[in-house]
């Protein structure tokens, strides 16, 4: 059997009296495209911060191929390789493409005018980043210094995951990555997800777009009331049967009401 990549068990995250994670599970496995799904104050949101550092849970137990984990923070989810694009995609928009790219994880020049002079090594960043890009079919983006606010929607979505795909070496979190995007852009954006898939970097996708969710994932996991309902496969159950579960209308098999 095969182990997950990412897993959670017994996740508990209170607020007050309100208990946004209720003793949640979650499995990840490698290579897959896993989506979350839930009605709005599911808790899913609140499942994701946990598993990528954002929030710490107050009870359970997050686990990276297989050994125990613990982040204080995003950065430190980063660091062992857990990349994650929110929906707002956290770029500047002023700084170029290359910039956005390697922000906070700028390559400094080697020698002396990098170690004691902090200059920047452009060259090399604005190689990589062209590389990275073109890698995943997203060199309709001619100039690799122009800012990122003179891209459209779909570009700025393709540089936030060309940054993810360039450094998350273990998995890549996608929240709504449509969201805010029309039909040929998110087309597209689904591609690129399939593509990174193909490399080999498991992927978490939340979405409320259901087409998009049953066009990509591999299994899709139903969040509900705090914690995970049922895993199903979208091959074997139609959307009608997810907002069924998503909403209370409807129990899977073998999950006691």
């Amino acid at each position: 059997m095969t182990e997950p990549i990412l897993a959670a068990r017994n996740l508990v995250k209170r607020y007050g009296r309100v208990t946004a994670i209720d003793h949640a599970d979650f499995d990840l496995y490698p290579g897959e495209i896993l989506a979350v799904i839930g009605d709005n104050g599911a808790g899913k949101s609140s499942l994701i911060k946990a598993v990528s550092g954002a929030v710490r849970p107050d009870e359970g137990e997050i686990r990276l191929d297989g050994k125990p984990v613990s982040f204080n923070s995003p950065l430190e989810a980063r660091k062992s390789g857990i990349e994650t694009v929110y929906q707002t995609l956290a770029l500047s928009p002023a700084l170029s493409i290359s910039d956005n790219i390697f922000m906070g994880r700028e390559l400094r020049r080697p020698g002396i005018m990098g170690k004691w002079f902090k200059m920047l090594d452009k060259p090399a960043m604005d190689k990589f980043a062209r590389e990275k890009l073109t890698e995943l079919g997203l060199m309709t983006i001619q100039n690799i210094s122009q800012p990122v606010e003179t891209l459209s929607g779909g570009q700025r979505q393709g540089v936030a995951v060309a940054r993810a795909a360039a450094f998350g070496s273990r998995v890549i979190i996608l929240d709504e990555p449509t969201a805010a995007l029309g039909v040929k852009e998110s087309r597209r954006v689904l591609d690129l997800i399939l593509d990174v898939r193909s490399r080999g970097i498991p992927i978490v996708l939340i979405s409320h777009n259901m087409p998009h969710v049953f066009e990509v994932a591999d299994r899709i996991h139903i969040h509900r009331l705090g914690k995970r309902l049922c895993v199903i496969d979208p091959k074997e159950h139609t959307m009608s049967d997810a907002v069924a579960y998503m909403t209370g209308a409807k129990l899977p098999e073998g999950v006691a009401a």
